[in-house]
């Protein structure tokens, strides 16, 4: 449940102040930020947190002026309803659009995962605001009775991973199966991207999950790890440092404790690389490329760690 700074040369900052109230258990805590489009002259920045609550926590997101040791003018624009008694499940990632919404990804918070495929709730689903916190008016549900206006998909259980891909300015996604059925989607308006209803995946333990891994009116991943490699945050590599990976998917996994490349021909996935298994064996939370062009992974661990990779 802290913020901090590092600079560029490695150097960890102090925690700093003015963050809400955070519930920092099980799969809660901070969970991602970003600069605002217009950083450089605001010094705003965005970022996601389980948030407590009359009923329990849910995944929630501010905006605040960011100085050298604390965080001024936390303004609250996103709440995910209805807040659960639970510690799983948060998602969350934060992505701009294009056009200058925010996308949030969000979880079922596991014991929920049936309302994944309503619409008068946030659970397990893609939500699209605009900076502000309000609604679009061209989001899909915007005029759909009982619909809450900021959703943008549903059939959801735990999107830890979105990124815009760099040609085609698309929403995609990764999806945190149970035992099988981690994803990666093209998250289109008004889709239903099936959970529970169908998956890849199973019971922890065993047992069957849904109805199968088909239905219609549901969309297939165009990309699926059956078992499960735990996918976390990943990047479409656009910098220059590394030219062979140019476009390619840069993905963290947990539970496999690698960094998976993924080559792609237009949305297909035709190539799978594992990378970085041999040399450190830790789980990998994050994914992000610097300014530099360098890429940078975040650990999972009790002692985690920043890591930069470069070339050879």
């Amino acid at each position: 449940g802290r913020m901090r700074i590092v600079s560029a040369d490695g150097k960890l900052g102090a925690p700093l102040a003015g963050l809400p109230a955070i519930v920092a258990q099980g799969q809660g805590g901070l969970l991602d930020v970003v600069l605002a489009p217009d950083f450089a002259t605001s010094k705003r920045i965005y970022f996601s947190y389980s948030e407590p609550g009359k009923g329990g926590n849910s995944t929630a997101v501010s905006h605040a002026t960011l100085t050298d040791s604390k965080l001024e003018n936390v303004t609250r624009i996103f709440s995910q309803q209805p807040k659960i008694d639970s510690s799983a499940h948060f998602g969350s990632r934060l992505v701009w659009a294009p056009d200058g919404t925010l996308f949030i990804t969000l979880g079922d918070r596991y014991s929920e995962k049936d309302k994944a495929q309503t619409l008068d709730n946030h659970q397990g689903k893609v939500v699209r605001i605009n900076a502000d916190g309000t609604a679009p008016a061209d989001n899909p549900y915007v005029k759909t009775a009982g619909a809450l206006p900021e959703i943008w998909s549903i059939g959801h259980r735990n999107v830890q991973g979105a990124a815009i891909h760099p040609v085609t300015q698309k929403l995609w996604t990764g999806e945190h199966g149970p035992q099988g059925g981690d994803e990666l989607n093209i998250d289109e308006p008004g889709k239903n991207y099936g959970w529970p209803v169908i998956t890849y995946g199973e019971n922890y333990g065993g047992g069957k999950i849904g109805e199968g891994t088909h239905k219609a009116g549901m969309e297939q991943p165009i990309y699926k790890w059956v078992p499960s490699i735990a996918t976390a945050g990943f990047i479409f590599y656009t910098g220059d440092k590394f030219p062979q990976w140019k476009n390619n998917i840069l993905l963290a996994s947990l539970r496999e404790q690698t960094l998976v490349r993924l080559t792609l021909d237009g949305d297909k996935v035709i190539g799978e690389e594992r990378l970085l298994k041999k040399e450190l064996g830790q789980r990998y939370r994050s994914v992000v490329q610097g300014p530099d062009g360098l890429v940078y992974l975040v650990t999972d661990e009790s002692k985690g760690k920043i890591l930069q990779l470069s070339p050879k």
